[in-house]
């Protein structure tokens, strides 16, 4: 009986995949493949991070630091991207990286993994809001010396609430809205980006030489020069492997991709590779143009001081103008990708109040209750960025880092799991129609070991005096990504142990295991 409905009702090939893997079509599968692809575009967004992150590296490496590291990172990054391509392929769900995991490597896999990815995702939805919030203010005081008088921490933090709030009713709005606004941001990304390139490269009066750009390094850390190689310059990878990051919407926007075992897997890799491209060229303008190293290392290595020293001032307020709305294009979809993916763990009561957060609007198909979520959740963990702190007399923005680290931390180890698991597999693993063929025996361990190495720079200290014993030692210094981090993990692990492993079970089929079976056969 059931074979016959399954046989008697017409679905997509989509739809008959998702069907396979346990789950009936609820979202509207609205998007095409190009809209796949502009998601994981704008949320890498190198409007956002080669901006925003841009002071991490100038002041732990400098130059050398961005000229050097932004390639070889970019590249190992397109690694993980291609094993994790792999995987969307043969599993093209909203739940991503954990339902990997959890098909793979049983519950305990999929649940750890699935609250990794989630912190991660809250955390870059909020950082990328935040540093929207700064460029705003930024781009204001360009034009208003009133608003300039008022500016601070407060108004920055007002005004990421609001981009918050803007950004969840235009998620909450309409699936095909979102898709429009993705398409429209992956040529604001790319225009944008070459119109700056130009107007950096045409408009100062001077440049850097090619040795200052790729030789000169900067230590602004706090830490001694002999730490430079093995430390300082580490955590100026910072800028790379936070911007290249989020990538992973693709996968979570696969129940509403057409052609998804295909578009989803490849808007992973090309996301990756293209902003890889684009960003280098950008970070390079930015080195060129630089006019007064000293200075932006007084000023705590901010982009911002390079356009102000290199430009006019309407041509300043167009840079940053070009910036903010890319970087408003991308908390959007940053608030689509984390919502997504929400949805789909609760989907599998995998987080506290899953009936709630699992429910799916009827008219709009929109999971409204996880966007809700995901911004109130973005706004209270940023709540630090409140606390004013100076390293060297420099203002630099600790809290915004700590969070972009914990995004990285969460996002790449989550990656990491199922690529793991993959390996392990071997040739037991059933790929999609795009799959990596031999080379996933070396790209997977490649992949693991990058990360499992930038995860552990990410939770060191980025200044001596979030040490604590070191003199100068206070709390507004501490890097509080390992905090959260291994926090979330102690308390997942006694959750675990203690209760969730009686009740969660990995991924919770919505359509009958017979019609699953019926549409394997």
């Amino acid at each position: 009986m059931a074979q016959e409905a399954a046989e008697d009702t017409p679905l997509s090939d989509d739809d008959a995949l998702l069907a396979t893997l346990g789950y009936k079509q609820e979202l509207s599968r609205s998007w095409s493949s190009f809209s796949n692809f502009a998601i994981s575009f704008s949320i890498i967004s190198i409007l956002a991070g080669c901006f925003t992150t841009f002071g991490q590296a100038w002041n732990n490496g400098g130059p050398v630091a961005i000229s050097w590291g932004w390639p070889v990172i970019s590249a190992l990054i397109l690694i993980i991207g291609l094993t994790m391509s792999e995987l969307v392929s043969a599993y093209p769900t909203s739940g991503g990286i954990y339902w990997w995991a959890s098909k793979m490597g049983g519950p305990a896999a999929g649940f750890f993994t699935g609250w990794l990815n989630l912190i991660g995702l809250l955390a870059v939805t909020a950082s990328v809001g935040y540093g929207a919030a700064t460029f705003l203010d930024l781009t204001l005081d360009t034009v208003s010396t009133s608003w300039a008088k008022h500016s601070g921490l407060k108004v920055v933090f007002l005004i990421f609430v609001v981009i918050m709030v803007l950004g969840a009713l235009a998620n909450i709005f309409s699936s095909h809205l979102l898709a429009v606004i993705n398409n429209i941001s992956v040529w604001w990304h790319v225009a944008g980006a070459a119109f700056i390139i130009g107007i950096l490269f045409l408009i100062p009066n001077k440049h850097q030489s090619a040795s200052f750009v790729f030789t000169d390094r900067i230590n602004n850390s706090g830490y001694l020069d002999n730490k430079y190689w093995f430390l300082v310059l580490p955590l100026g990878l910072l800028l790379t492997q936070y911007t290249i990051t989020g990538f992973d919407a693709s996968a979570h926007l696969s129940e509403e991709t057409q052609g998804a075992a295909k578009g989803a897997a490849q808007g992973i890799w090309r996301s990756i590779f293209y902003s890889a491209i684009g960003g280098y060229v950008l970070l390079l303008a930015f080195l060129f143009a630089v006019q007064d190293p000293a200075a932006v290392t007084k000023g705590g290595g901010a982009v911002d001081l390079i356009f102000g020293q290199a430009l006019p001032q309407k041509w300043h307020f167009v840079v940053l103008f070009i910036a903010t709305a890319g970087q408003l294009f991308c908390a959007t979809a940053c608030l689509t990708s984390a919502s997504r993916m929400t949805f789909a763990f609760s989907r599998d009561r995998g987080i506290p109040g899953s009936t709630w957060l699992a429910k799916v609007n009827p008219r709009t198909h929109i999971p409204a209750n996880a966007v809700v979520f995901v911004a109130v959740i973005g706004v209270l963990i940023t709540l630090p960025a409140l606390v004013e702190v100076d390293v060297n007399g420099a203002p630099v923005p600790v809290a915004f880092y700590a969070v972009t680290s914990v995004a990285v931390i969460g996002l790449y180890l989550a990656f990491a799991i199922p690529i793991f698991l993959r390996w392990r597999m071997g040739d037991a693993f059933e790929p999609g129609s795009w799959t990596l063929g031999s080379k996933y025996k070396w790209m997977n361990i490649v992949a693991v070991a990058e990360i499992t190495i930038i995860c552990i720079y990410f939770i060191m200290p980025f200044t001596p005096s979030a040490i604590p014993g070191n003199k100068d030692f206070s709390f507004k210094f501490v890097n509080y990504a390992p905090v959260l981090t291994f926090g979330s993990l102690a308390v997942l692990a006694i959750w675990w142990f203690a209760s969730a492993r009686k009740w969660y079970t990995g991924p919770q089929h919505t359509i009958d295991k017979a019609v699953t079976a019926a549409f394997d056969d």
